[in-house]
């Protein structure tokens, strides 16, 4: 069998869960990787097949998504030159990690595309929502990769294709101690709005990982150095609590070490917002932003002794088998493929993809 895996390259959590998905997978056929995007952090440590810039989104420091740069940085023209370049006709299963090149790929041609990601799981009706629903921000999450199956990750199994998250084995390995730092990783801030915030707290010493910084330094009881895998997770390990976005990730590896965590969820990002509403629900404190007139908020949270326990068992394999077992024991010879079909205007496929949202929202 063979088998495509597309993984958003964005961020790090999605290529942090694939480095345990990937050998599962190679166990069942001949794996393909496919990566877009170009801001994450980390790497692969296996080969990938496909490299697209994709379509990502550009973080601001002010806490959110610049869209500016977002917009300049967008090509719809060398997205579509990408969608059309992949032979999605060949593969006998696609497994997607809310990736937009092979994603539209399937969706042009009628390919069955099996989303296996967070994003699979915020849109659940299950799932906490937040009180205010972004019916744009909601239509974008759900056609920036379209799938015809979706099996989701989230912070609790709130449905039956949803699953605790994957905590990977580098996390699992870990033996968890208190150093007394506490693990900072706010990537829509910059440095100095960071160190503004935190420096009010003088008695507590920060460990800050900064997307904006390629140097290490320090600023009285703050140290500030760039992002590195080994470096991070060792931080977090050590530390007395994580104050992160509201992403998926990072809160799942914080609370399953059992560490004490407060989250900022990116402004305008409605996927951070549903997550910040899951979190709240399970007593994880959420801060609206990050300014002076929150400091309080934040003092007070470093006096609390407790953390969020939860339960999240090692079930990675099992998902790919079930993923497999219901929609991979198909064969070349045995799919119904039709030709593969070409988009190459511009205005036809903003046309495709802004009849899908407009539709979206009217329902």
């Amino acid at each position: 069998m063979k088998i495509l895996y597309a993984i958003q390259g964005t961020g790090n959590g999605h290529l942090s869960r694939a480095r345990d998905i990937i050998p599962l997978l190679q166990k069942y056929g001949d794996l393909d990787l496919l990566v877009s995007g170009e801001q994450a952090d980390i790497n692969l440590p296996y080969p990938v097949r496909y490299k697209f810039k994709g379509l990502g989104f550009t973080f601001g420091t002010k806490g959110g998504v610049d869209l500016m740069k977002t917009y300049k940085k967008s090509n719809i023209r060398r997205l579509l030159s990408e969608i059309n370049s992949i032979p999605i006709e060949s593969y006998d299963l696609i497994i997607n990690d809310f990736e937009p090149v092979s994603a539209w790929a399937c969706y042009i041609n009628n390919k069955q595309c099996v989303a296996l990601s967070h994003q699979g799981a915020v849109l659940n009706k299950h799932a906490p929502q937040p009180k205010h629903t972004d019916l744009a921000g909601k239509a974008i999450l759900k056609y920036y990769a379209p799938a015809t199956e979706h099996y989701g990750f989230h912070f609790k199994d709130y449905d039956t294709n949803i699953y605790t998250p994957v905590i990977r084995r580098e996390i699992r390995d870990l033996q968890p101690t208190n150093k007394g730092h506490y693990t900072v990783y706010l990537p829509a801030y910059n440095d100095k709005r960071i160190i503004k915030v935190l420096r009010e707290c003088k008695d507590t010493q920060w460990q800050v990982f900064s997307r904006h910084n390629k140097t290490s330094f320090k600023e009285k009881n703050i140290s500030v150095e760039p992002v590195t895998n080994e470096a991070f997770i060792n931080s977090m390990a050590g530390a007395a609590g994580v104050i992160c976005g509201a992403g998926f990730e990072t809160p799942a590896e914080a609370m399953f070490l059992q560490k004490k965590l407060l989250v900022i969820p990116m402004r305008k990002q409605y996927e951070q917002y549903c997550n910040a509403s899951a979190l709240l629900s399970m007593g994880v404190p959420v801060l609206k932003s990050l300014k002076l007139k929150h400091c309080d908020k934040i003092k007070a949270w470093l006096k609390l002794d407790s953390f969020v326990a939860v339960d999240y068992p090692d079930i990675t394999s099992q998902v790919i088998a079930t993923i497999i077992n219901l929609h991979g024991r198909v064969t070349a010879q045995t799919l119904s493929i039709q030709p593969p079909m070409k988009i190459t205007s511009v205005g036809t496929f903003k046309k495709l993809t802004l009849k899908k949202i407009l539709a979206y929202i009217a329902t």
